[in-house]
């Protein structure tokens, strides 16, 4: 999630003030729903364990689907010499044993990786026993290409070995992958290969496990973003046949003009593209329900959330999701990350600020009025 994205691209030039072009009437009243609803442990405070535990509490009460969402790196050297994930670095153990100890039981699982960094324009950094998203500089696999006989190698590798531990009802082996297609268009075609060759090896090995790659929503949609159409249209016919999902990363609030609106048909259009008519899902989601303002840029970039516009959003996704009858649906935050952007994140106020104010819960861990939204879909079983 933390990271940029195409259409930021444009709301760089503006400030944003979003309102819904639609207020759709609640289907929560229908008899069931097609689709899991899952939320991410993303934490709001890494600095008390009780703040930690909280997020995978509310994830027991508040969801039926965990999304484990690894975009933090690779362990690349332990990863080239094999799958067993006890050779790998104790931090990626760690956070590993911690995640499958406290996902609740019953709920499904998702699990996403991918070969990409944070800017979606070359390969992952590095996760070792210095943590988490390590520079690939002054290493072996600094400026490699994601079609490297090496890369190729680590990556199933880890895919496998991810695969092996957590045991997860869903797996992405690629996020937003459509933005190299974008921000780094020379590595495209070593990335297709990589890609190709990874689907082709899981789905022999695992051929009951749906296998994809998320994509940014917008991005594929003509004008709702800089990305190019054509390319992007290219990219997705380049992957299309190795991906059993058709699987949407959206966060909506990023637009290009002030006073954008949510179109009432945005969903159909991106789904619209589904034109192989496979299993669809939305991997990650968000809203704010706050004003929110980054001023990291020239001018400030201001996003005017409120709880009115984040209730109007869900009821949209919601009842879209129904018609569209999509596996699953997943909304990034369960609580306000204030905590955490305060005493770990908080400078510079960038685009890492602009899912702050997204959660299901407000920073002090009060009920936004989008929960009583998401719970009244939670209480109808899944068909």
């Amino acid at each position: 999630m933390l990271r940029q994205l195409c259409t930021t691209l444009k709301v760089l030039t503006a400030a944003l003030f979003l309102s819904l072009s639609c207020t759709p009437e609640n289907n929560g009243g229908a008899a069931s729903r097609p689709y899991y609803l899952g939320l991410t442990p993303f934490p709001f405070d890494i600095l008390e364990i009780e703040n930690v535990y909280y997020v995978y509490d509310k994830i027991e009460t508040d969801a039926d689907l965990i999304a484990h969402h690894f975009d933090n790196g690779i362990p690349w050297d332990e990863a080239l010499a094999g799958t067993d994930h006890t050779t790998y670095p104790d931090k990626v153990q760690g956070d590993w044993y911690f995640r499958k100890t406290h996902t609740p039981a019953g709920h499904k699982v998702y699990v996403a990786v991918t070969p990409l960094n944070g800017m979606r324009n070359d390969l992952a950094p590095i996760w070792n026993t210095t943590g988490d998203n390590q520079p690939l500089t002054g290493t072996d696999w600094d400026g490699l290409a994601f079609n490297n006989a090496n890369v190729k190698t680590a990556y199933l590798n880890y895919c496998i070995s991810i695969i092996e531990y957590f045991d997860p009802d869903y797996f992405a082996f690629g996020v937003e992958v459509n933005l190299l297609r974008h921000q780094n268009e020379s590595e495209w075609s070593a990335y297709v290969e990589l890609h190709v060759a990874t689907y082709n090896a899981l789905k022999e090995r695992y051929p009951d496990l749906p296998l994809f790659v998320t994509l940014t929503g917008g991005d594929l949609v003509d004008d709702y973003s800089e990305c190019d159409h054509a390319g992007q249209m290219a990219a997705l016919g380049d992957i299309m046949d190795y991906t059993d999902y058709f699987a949407i990363s959206i966060h909506p609030f990023f637009a290009e003009i002030p006073g954008a609106s949510i179109p009432a048909d945005m969903f159909d259009k991106i789904f619209s593209l589904n034109t192989g008519h496979k299993p669809a899902c939305i991997t990650e989601t968000s809203f704010p329900a706050e004003v929110l303002i980054m001023t990291a840029y020239d001018p400030d970039i201001t996003f005017a959330g409120t709880p009115e516009k984040q209730v109007e959003y869900f009821n949209l996704l919601l009842n879209e999701s129904e018609d569209l009858n999509l596996v699953f649906v997943v909304n990034f935050l369960v609580r306000d990350y204030d905590v955490l952007w305060a005493t770990t994140l908080g400078a510079p106020e960038d685009i890492n600020k602009a899912w702050r104010d997204t959660g299901l819960y407000d920073e002090d861990g009060d009920a936004r009025p989008v929960l009583d939204v998401w719970k009244t879909y939670l209480a109808r079983p899944v068909r």
